[in-house]
């Protein structure tokens, strides 16, 4: 727990509002492993939730006004609208993602809340660094309104659905619902094996041993709304349609639910190569993502480390999600000799790399690649030593 960052937003709270805050709460980050665009293709994905995330603070009104504050975005005050005015495309403003979920909770459940709130966000994820900064707050929010609105039988994979649907025809990013649900069941020292298909899910033991994760920001923002991330969803879903048209493959749910032997077989009836490279991807991806599950299962973090290194290959060439930052602080990594797997992690266009690096290597690692990117680039990364951690809930301070 961030406490200096929970003090202050417990005092601002205080201070813009005049008043005092009713409930406190938390929802993590995530970070990705293994398993990178999958979770829109009815695959698997093994994400982590992290010690860092999204604090907020709310307190009832006695009308209909939702009244918004981030300390991350001090400079815009305090932002309101009223639940009577919810609608996509309303703002462009960082309240889009807290908008988004009250209103796609209306959307899904029939039920807006009876009244208003003051809200108040306070987070430590680094924004555009794709570990779910936005995720954290969508999720964050829809704990707060639910127990706002009595409605505390919504459970945790509910409030993931909402956050995503939210994000999804809110604010138009079309994503996946893995970010969301890592930040809404996590939990301390494992992996979340998710099928996206169905929402079923194991708590995967994540068993280091003399390991650490590694999170490596190259400071390259991502935005993903206005990326050519919902291109790739596009290019996906023309893939699976030519799929489609060879006899054996039309019930296809979904691409991921195809095997590498199809992909080899009748690959060629995708037409334009581009949509065949985003096939490709996609469905060795989900191959290399159950792989990865049974290596950590049997303990082989060699194993683990090497698909993770694939994955980046495979996202950089096929599904051309990286860029020059990413691939060399991908590539200094592979050539340390602590580092059992690197790899770009997120939606992509910039963000960070997630590596798997053995503690006697850690300094080196960490100072090798601060040198050699700043000597490169000419700024320095970011750091960050971290562990599966706890999802989204109620503090209880």
């Amino acid at each position: 727990m961030n406490e200096n960052l929970l003090k202050t937003l417990i005092e601002r709270f205080g201070t813009l509002y005049h008043r005092k805050h009713e409930a406190l709460y938390f929802a993590p980050g995530r970070v990705n492993l293994i398993g990178e665009h999958t979770d829109y293709n009815g695959g698997h994905v093994l994400p982590c939730a992290l010690p860092m995330g999204t604090y907020g603070a709310i307190a009832r009104r006695n009308d209909r006004i939702i009244r918004m504050h981030s300390l991350n975005f001090a400079e815009s005050g305090i932002l309101e609208v009223s639940l009577d005015e919810l609608t996509p495309g309303r703002t462009n403003q960082w309240t889009s993602y807290p908008e988004g979920t009250i209103w796609a909770m209306a959307q899904m459940t029939g039920f807006l809340p009876d009244c208003g709130a003051d809200l108040m966000f306070a987070g430590d994820v680094p924004a555009g660094s794709g570990l779910s900064s936005s995720a954290s707050i969508e999720v964050l929010t829809g704990l707060m309104i639910r127990d706002l609105m009595g409605s505390e039988a919504l459970s945790g994979v509910k409030i993931a659905q909402i956050a995503q649907y939210g994000e999804n025809h809110y604010n138009g990013m079309q994503c996946g619902i893995m970010d969301q649900f890592a930040s809404a069941m996590g939990k301390k020292d494992h992996a979340v094996y998710l099928d996206t298909a169905s929402l079923s899910y194991e708590l995967e033991p994540l068993v280091l041993g003399d390991a650490r994760i590694v999170i490596t920001n190259s400071k390259v923002k991502h935005s993903l709304v206005s990326s050519a991330y919902n291109d790739r969803r596009r290019e996906c879903s023309e893939a699976l349609t030519e799929l489609r048209s060879v006899p054996e493959l039309a019930g296809a749910a979904d691409l991921c639910s195809l095997r590498e032997e199809d992909l080899e077989r009748y690959g060629d009836r995708i037409e334009d190569p581009v949509v065949r490279m985003r096939a490709e991807h996609v469905i060795r991806e989900e191959a290399r993502t159950s792989k990865a599950v049974e290596a950590l299962k049997r303990g082989d973090l060699a194993a683990f480390g090497q698909l993770m290194n694939e994955s980046h290959v495979s996202l950089r060439d096929l599904y051309q999600v990286s860029c020059p930052e990413i691939d060399f602080l991908t590539e200094t990594a592979w050539s340390l000799p602590g580092t059992i797997g690197s790899r770009i992690t997120g939606g992509g266009f910039g963000g960070c790399t997630v590596s798997i690096v053995r503690a006697d290597g850690l300094g080196e690692f960490i100072v090798t690649m601060e040198i050699e990117y700043e000597k490169k680039f000419g700024r320095k990364p970011e750091f960050y030593v971290t562990y599966p951690d706890e999802g989204a809930g109620k503090l209880d301070v």
